[in-house]
């Protein structure tokens, strides 16, 4: 199986025996090409998997190459295996608090480590389907399962496991994606190390654990194995965790993770990894004391670097830098054939943005207008993302800061989960709802939301942004009681307070006045 890493896929047991079958099949043949491809996409990830199935969709002649496991990171080692490791945490962290309820839960109830990681891997050998070699086939694209080399400006090798074959194409979109940042940490190296394209391996929880990052990555894991008992340490050389988020979100998160037993070193400074001891150490300095720390394994969540490294940009004429492939707001790359989509050349490394992504190539690729006119851009994008710890913090738009170097002057408002009723009885009073509005207008420039589902509030926002719908359509937008959504409405609702002036109440009190007599 060419191009396959095994070690990305252990244990060898059948749930990702599974996996393999359908994302990685033993035995594929890759077809013979016929003619001219309307589109070839490289990287079966999320933005190419989107891209080629709309294409074919559309009745154009697709091929689509992938040389690991289609799914990319997102089925294999990210959102679909962290989610269900996170959701068992979650479970585990409910039980050990269910007498907060009324509840009261033997002693000795125990959980077990391999069973949770087990159902990780049936849930997604389960998801797997969706994104299977077999499925796109039948859904009228040419897989091809092997490494793609572009040879010229519209022609692509691919390397597969019975010879070789090349593709020429009117267009094409270079989909490989990204993969886990690794810094330069002295001894790291040796020490050995854990990334997301690894971590989901495991079978057995590291008693200790090091966890370098404390962005989406760092926070997630960093929680998830502390709730299990892992003693985590979590290092960050920002001050505080998740350095790009609202810092009042970000500290609330913090003050959970601490409950939850994480030990964070932030401001971390001379990192370097040592070996002996009985493990893995540590050495850091934070907030002006060193630190030396021994743990079982390093987790690396750093960020992310682009797969732009042998497959071939430069024979193609495609121009990328460290951060990824160069594009143009259309997702164009400097050879006008070629497009490119999702972690590649993206700075929102989101799922849910590759797939946007793949369809403003879509749109650009397959149906170009003249001059420029109709064409989909990335500039529109009204993009939300989400961490998943608990409580979740999601965001959409701009921050505060964003608007003033705009020269927007904002008026920002908050409110706080604690005086919600639905959150007030679930227990989850840890958060609140902020929304950044124009002055002058109604206008929502962005919103932050901390809360155990924050990432399905932020919903709300979005298609408010999305739609050009300002604070008064949230405000005048019936929410069922009791939920925590209703914070969305609460948060406006500031908002419109605000701007019942004085004057207006005076006028009121006349008018009611006249009215009584």
């Amino acid at each position: 199986m060419s191009g396959l890493d095994q070690s990305l896929i252990l244990p060898n047991d059948e749930y990702n025996q599974q996996l393999v079958a359908n994302v990685h099949p033993a035995g594929w043949v890759n077809p013979e090409p016929t003619g001219r491809y309307n589109m070839v996409v490289v990287g079966a990830g999320t933005a190419g998997l989107i891209t080629a199935v709309v294409a074919a969709s559309l009745g154009a002649k697709v091929a689509l190459i992938e040389k690991h496991l289609m799914g990319g990171d997102c089925l294999n080692v990210g959102c679909v295996p962290s989610k269900g490791v996170i959701r068992a945490a979650r479970a585990w962290a409910d039980l050990r608090k269910a007498a907060e309820f009324g509840l009261q839960i033997p002693a000795g109830v125990k959980y077990d480590f391999g069973a949770v990681m087990a159902r990780m891997r049936k849930l997604r050998a389960r998801i797997s389907r969706n994104d299977s070699a077999q499925r796109y086939m039948k859904l009228g694209v040419d897989v091809y399962i092997g490494s793609g080399r572009l040879l010229g400006a519209d022609a692509i090798q691919v390397e597969g496991p019975a010879g070789n074959r090349v593709l020429t194409f009117a267009k094409a979109a270079v989909c490989t994606g990204a993969r886990a940042a690794v810094p330069a940490t002295p001894g790291l190296q040796e020490a050995g190390y854990l990334t997301n394209e690894s971590v989901f391996s495991l079978t057995q929880l590291p008693q200790r654990l090091g966890v370098i990052g404390a962005g989406p990555v760092g926070c997630e894991l960093a929680q998830a194995f502390a709730r299990f008992g892992s003693q985590v340490y979590l290092i960050e050389t920002a001050h505080g965790i998740m350095p790009n988020e609202d810092r009042d979100a970000a500290e609330i998160v913090a003050q959970q993770m601490l409950r939850d037993g994480v030990t964070l070193l932030c401001c971390g400074k001379n990192l370097r990894v040592e070996q002996g001891g009985g493990g893995k150490r540590l050495i850091v300095d934070s907030h002006g004391q060193r630190h030396g720390v021994i743990v079982d394994e390093i987790l690396v969540g750093v960020g992310r670097a682009p797969n732009v490294e042998r497959i071939g940009l430069e024979a193609a004429g495609v121009a990328y830098e460290k951060n990824g492939i160069t594009v143009n707001p259309r997702l164009q790359t400097t050879n006008p054939k070629i497009f490119a989509a999702g972690d590649v050349c993206s700075r929102y490394k989101f799922t849910h943005a590759a797939d946007a992504m793949a369809q403003i190539v879509i749109q650009n690729a397959l149906f170009p207008h003249p001059f420029g006119l109709g064409y989909a851009s990335v500039d529109s994008l009204i993009m939300p993302w989400c961490t998943f710890t608990e409580p979740e913090v999601a965001h959409v738009g701009m921050y505060e800061k964003d608007a003033k170097e705009k020269g927007l002057e904002v008026e920002t408002y908050t409110y706080k989960l604690d005086e919600v009723d639905r959150a007030i009885l679930d227990g989850e009073e840890g958060g609140f709802a902020r929304v950044h509005i124009q002055k002058g207008t109604d206008k929502i420039l962005g919103a932050t939301i901390v809360a155990n589902h924050a990432g399905d509030l932020i919903g709300e926002f979005s298609v408010a942004m999305k739609a050009g719908a300002g604070a008064k359509t949230i405000a005048g937008t019936i929410h069922p009681y009791p939920t925590q959504a209703e914070v969305n409405k609460k948060v406006v609702n500031l908002w419109r307070k605000a701007h019942f002036t004085q004057r207006t109440k005076d006028v009121l009190l006349k008018l009611f006045a006249w009215m009584r007599r």
